[in-house]
């Protein structure tokens, strides 16, 4: 049974009659009486007694009757929430640490200054789990540090980033205006875990540099990293936009390498298959236009 002979069946029950029925509904007297009898058929009951021209409800008539109100008042809900969604939206952002901190905030913020409607859900890890989200349609976008694997997932480039060498004010470090490459290889390292874009960034350039490197100690967030390096447990390669305050406050040095500069580009990822809605489009460009 259809919408359509719910509606039918209860216009003929607010009125008690086929003709006025009909032109509530604006069709036929047949295509009424026609509804009317394929529920009958349907459900295998009468809903109407028809005495002396009148029309009566039965009692699996008054049953299906609140059904019917039921169904069709479901259908309301479904067709307002829906249309409110496709206005509106929900917007679920994963985000790795570093965008998480220093980039995500002003980005929310500004997109909220122009749908000031949509809902967001944000969730922030590294580079190798936001992936793993998006292909399991856990988020709808992600903007990441490192590089994704996943041919299902495409990715667009949109800010410039640059990891830098920080030590403590105390470390050898601290006064010299720029260090050798080879100079790296003597130190402890404090460095994020595997997945991440930083560390990920890091190793490369290592690796592209012959250089090795001793890691002490791996932690999932920039905040460990800083405070360790500030009490002098080790040095730190981390994003330029994590240590602003400290350099600033004198907590932290950040020290050039002669030849060696670990840049990268923050991107935007998503399924290859995502269908984009509106609210993702506009939050794609408000990314890009951010650079």
């Amino acid at each position: 049974m259809t919408l359509r002979h719910f509606r039918i069946f209860v216009a003929v029950c607010d009125t008690m009659h086929m003709t006025s029925a009909a032109e509530t509904l604006f069709i036929s007297q047949s295509a009424v009486s026609q509804a009317i009898a394929e529920l009958e058929n349907h459900y295998d009951v009468r809903l109407f007694e028809r005495l002396s021209k009148k029309l009566y409800l039965t009692q699996a008539g008054q049953k299906l009757l609140s059904y019917a109100r039921h169904i069709i008042r479901m259908n309301m809900e479904v067709e307002n929430d829906m249309k409110a969604l496709h206005k509106n939206g929900c917007l679920r952002i994963g985000a790795s640490v570093t965008i998480g901190a220093h980039v995500l905030p002003k980005l929310i913020s500004a997109f909220k200054q122009i749908t000031p409607q949509t809902s967001i859900k944000v969730f922030e890890d590294n580079t190798e789990k936001i992936e793993n989200m998006i292909l399991q349609d856990q988020i709808d976008i992600g903007l990441v540090e490192g590089e994704t694997t996943s041919s299902d997932v495409l990715n667009r480039l949109f800010m410039d980033d640059e990891l830098v060498l920080i030590c403590g004010i105390d470390h050898r470090f601290a006064s010299l205006p720029m260090i050798e490459p080879s100079e790296l290889e003597q130190e402890e390292f404090i460095i994020r875990e595997k997945g991440s874009g930083t560390r990920q960034t890091f190793e490369n350039s290592m690796a592209a540099n012959h250089l090795a490197w001793n890691a002490i100690w791996t932690c999932n967030n920039a905040d460990t990293i800083k405070a360790a390096v500030t009490e002098g447990l080790g040095v730190s390669v981390i994003s330029i936009r994590s240590i602003v305050n400290e350099i600033k406050l004198g907590l932290l040095c950040q020290v050039a390498i002669n030849g060696i500069q670990f840049k990268r580009q923050f991107k935007i990822i998503y399924h290859k298959n995502k269908y984009l809605t509106q609210q993702l489009k506009q939050f794609i460009e408000l990314c890009e236009s951010s650079t």
